[in-house]
């Protein structure tokens, strides 16, 4: 009897611990319904399907169970809900999830970046994670899939906020759009990783509220540095990743960050007694909290009227009266006295600070206090300095370059920041600089002998540099941007590392780069057998020095050493349009809309360097791989190489290039190398032979089908056609071209192209 009694409670013990263990996992092959729920190992999580609010729709999440049942902290198919209680959930035997409605249709699934190894286990754990492991492996830095990689509105313990730099993988909040839609909404919370990292509030892609940069003990914004009794924090920034997290001290302790559809964060603490989760705080409570209340090189008070004032050594850029209260803040402040960059500049000590934004800035953790200062004052765009890290004293650099931007005060903690000004700015800040009217005229009158002096010297040195350009000095003479040193731009580019090359152009490569202010940079290399010499490369950097539009790419200077000729320019993120337009993968991304913003801003640009800049050029290198699109896909006409000035009594400029750009554009394909099955015309014949045949809408790029718009078409293939006519005399200019494109009806003009003309221009 002993021992059937022992056998019915091991038996016992054995039916129980199962059924536990399947109430937190699911295997390959297994599911979950709509109704049926995953429960933690610790009871603190469940996982099921869910209705938000009042709507009927139906989400895969999780929510706390052991206290607040219902509190949602995770959502899986926010963007796809299922429209009635026939979700299902399962895992196959390569370890992806899947969420199926009732046609079998799946509305959600997981990604994985490899394949179970063996058979592959979904677990809710207790700290809310639900993820899919390879069979019993329990290192989570071998998971297979963690929906804490996936954070939603809930910020919980153990998560990361941050980017890996190498996959461009930025794990954020984003709010509900609304209490009953989990779609994200208007508002996140991330690191922001250009300068120094900074914890951000966004709505879209503005910034409203600044957690700030990491000191070493916390987010900069924070006033007070205690410890915290309920977390412990950890912040990672290296080569390869940025992140923050934080674990809970005390496991009985429930606490979480919120980022509500409003975009209010809140952190909060669960009170047992209550049976209700209490709000410790709201970091955009106050008005400073709003990113750059005050503008430029101002600080922001919450205890003062007005809580905006400019620093010390400057002043409103908007203030017309001492009344500083109808003052309109955004505009900031500037200046009193212009820096001197020569050795005349100081620097003014502001204690109990919330630092500035760190987004143009440059950090060093081994770089102490004292060096710091002297490698702000090596860059006049160094406007100020402070440690990178706040403990033991202070160490490490931290250099901010341009305008200082969302400063609050604190009335106890905060941080010291060392702000650039005039030496002789600075004397009158620390009342060394009171003069007397004696003084001041005497001031007077030295300033117009030092004036006088200083013309006198400039005009020699002018002069000089005259006999020096007839002389030459290794190609630099007539250049009018800055001459970066070779060392600068290898350092920035690593090098030259092949992992910065961006592409290899007609006249050498071109690589990424970083300069030490943060700026991202593109430096096109030039080839030692380039075949574009020295009087070539002068006429691109002089060219594009004179030239200035949005619709152009931005030349911040040149390297030329020994025989290095190098050109820098404004790093594009999207590369070049035809890295888009001629593959059949990323021509999907360009629907009508976005290829007519490109034909437009290339137009705007030619229009410019034909008719409107202190020059008449010509391009004569107008193509799809020197057409450039930055972060918003807008178009920036480059290389200047082979351009050609024209005089003012030209009035025909050369559009027959932007013809073929645009039909290339519209077709989705190159003009040479162009095939048809019914005959040998390159794209450009082609496009004639459909115009004369009535059927212009079949030279559409098959992908923009669903996106374009046939009078809109049909225009923009006229307009090309006009450009590439046989006589130039028949081409209209830029600016009947540009015309035309805003226009609302077809010219046919091109319709009468005789059949002689149309053989000319096919092959």
């Amino acid at each position: 009897m002993e021992a059937f009694l022992m056998v019915l409670v091991l038996c016992l013990f054995h039916f129980f611990a199962t059924k536990a263990l399947a109430l937190s996992t699911i295997s390959a092959g297994q599911s979950i319904k709509d109704g049926e729920t995953l429960v933690s190992a610790g009871g603190t999580f469940e996982l099921g399907f869910f209705s938000p609010g009042n709507s009927k729709s139906r989400y895969l999440g999780i929510w706390y169970k052991k206290i607040s049942t219902g509190t949602v902290v995770w959502v899986a198919n926010r963007e796809a809900s299922v429209s009635d209680f026939s979700g299902v959930l399962s895992i196959n035997d390569r370890g992806v999830l899947s969420i199926m409605n009732r046609t079998k249709g799946v509305v959600w699934s997981s990604n994985t970046s490899r394949k179970a190894a063996e058979e592959p286990v979904a677990q809710l754990l207790d700290s809310g994670n639900f993820v899919v492991k390879d069979g019993n492996d329990s290192d989570p830095e071998s998971f297979l899939w963690r929906s804490f990689d996936y954070p939603c509105d809930t910020f919980l313990p153990g998560m990361k906020l941050g980017r890996n730099f190498i996959t461009g993988f930025d794990r954020h909040l984003s709010s509900w759009k609304n209490d009953e839609d989990p779609a994200p909404g208007l508002y996140t919370i991330r690191i922001d990783p250009r300068g120094v990292p900074q914890l951000v509030l966004k709505k879209g892609p503005a910034i409203l509220s600044r957690g700030g940069s990491w000191d070493g003990v916390y987010f900069s914004r924070r006033s007070r540095k205690k410890v915290n009794p309920v977390y412990s924090y950890e912040f990672v920034l290296n080569k390869n990743e940025v992140y923050y997290k934080h674990e809970t001290r005390n496991s009985s302790i429930f606490s979480r960050y919120l980022l509500n559809p409003s975009g209010i964060i809140q952190y909060s603490i669960w009170n047992e007694r209550k049976h209700d989760w209490e709000i410790f705080s709201e970091p955009q409570g106050d008005q400073c909290s709003i990113y750059a209340r005050c503008g430029s090189y101002a600080t922001c008070n919450t205890i003062e009227t007005p809580p905006c004032k400019c620093l010390e050594g400057f002043k409103s850029r908007s203030a017309s009266s001492p009344d500083l209260s109808s003052v309109d803040w955004s505009d900031g402040c500037t200046r009193r006295t212009r820096l001197a960059c020569d050795g005349g500049d100081s620097f003014h000590k502001k204690t109990g600070l919330e630092i500035p934004d760190t987004s143009k800035s440059w950090a060093d953790i081994s770089i102490d206090l004292k060096d710091c200062e002297k490698l702000c004052l090596k860059n006049c765009s160094c406007t100020a300095y402070s440690n990178l890290d706040i403990r033991d004293g202070g160490h490490g650099c931290l250099l901010w370059f341009g305008d200082l931007i969302d400063m609050s005060e604190f009335s106890a903690g905060g941080q010291d920041l060392y702000i650039r000004l005039a030496s002789s700015n600075l004397n009158h800040i620390q009342g060394k600089g009171k003069l007397t009217e004696k003084q001041m005229a005497g001031i007077i009158v030295a300033s117009v002998i030092i004036t006088s002096g200083v013309t006198m010297l400039a005009l020699a040195l002018y002069l000089w540099k005259i006999k020096r350009r007839k002389t030459g000095e290794h190609g630099k003479e007539d250049l009018e941007l800055p001459v970066l040193e070779f060392a600068t731009v290898a350092i920035a580019t690593n090098n030259f590392s092949s992992n910065n090359k961006l592409g290899q152009g007609g006249f050498g490569p071109v690589y990424k780069g970083t300069l030490i202010e943060g700026q991202e940079i593109a430096v096109k290399r030039l080839s030692k057998n380039s075949g574009q010499g020295v009087e070539e490369f002068k006429n691109e950097v002089t060219l594009i020095t004179k030239l200035q539009h949005n619709n152009l790419v931005k030349l911040f200077g040149c390297c030329i050493s020994k025989d290095e000729r190098m050109l820098i320019y404004e790093y594009m993120p999207n590369k070049s349009l035809d890295y888009f337009i001629f593959d059949k993968t990323r021509s999907k991304l360009l629907d009508w809309h976005s290829r007519m913003h490109i034909v437009d801003g290339i137009a705007r640009g030619i229009l410019y360097i034909h008719h409107d800049s202190r020059l008449r050029i010509i391009h004569r290198d107008l193509k799809a791989s020197n057409i450039l699109l930055d972060s918003n896909m807008n178009p920036k006409i480059s290389d200047f190489g082979l351009a050609r000035k024209f005089g003012v009594d030209q009035s025909q400029a050369n559009t027959k290039d932007f013809g073929v750009l645009v039909l290339e554009i519209i077709a989705g394909k190159k003009n040479r190398g162009f095939s048809h099955p019914e005959h040998d015309h390159n794209l450009l014949g082609h496009a004639w032979r459909l115009w004369m045949e009535k059927r212009p809408l079949e030279l559409l790029d098959t992908g923009l089908v669903d996106s374009y718009d046939e009078t809109e078409v049909l225009r923009r293939i006229n307009v090309a056609l006009l450009c590439v006519q046989q006589r130039p005399a028949d081409r209209p200019n830029m600016s009947l071209v540009l015309l035309m494109l805003c226009a609302t009806v077809v010219i046919y003009g091109a319709e009468v192209e005789s059949s002689l003309a149309f053989k000319n221009i096919t092959k």
